[in-house]
């Protein structure tokens, strides 16, 4: 009978301790890590665009 229990209350520690908050906070973290690395690559070649289509603008009127 001990040894039922033990195995049960063992089985229930390892299950609370797959429930775990902080793996969900590293995921977290790194969710927003991410997304502000996506922003600084979109800022950039925002960046890149404008001074493409400025450069395509100014050779268009010196063609003319």
């Amino acid at each position: 009978m001990r040894k039922l229990i033990l195995a049960a209350v063992a089985g229930t520690a390892f299950a609370l301790a797959g429930c775990s908050e902080k793996p969900a906070e590293e995921a977290t973290e790194a969710a927003v890590e991410a997304t502000e690395a996506a922003a600084d690559a979109s800022a950039a070649a925002a960046d890149a665009s404008g001074a493409a289509s400025e450069a395509a603008a100014e050779a268009s009127e010196a063609a003319m």
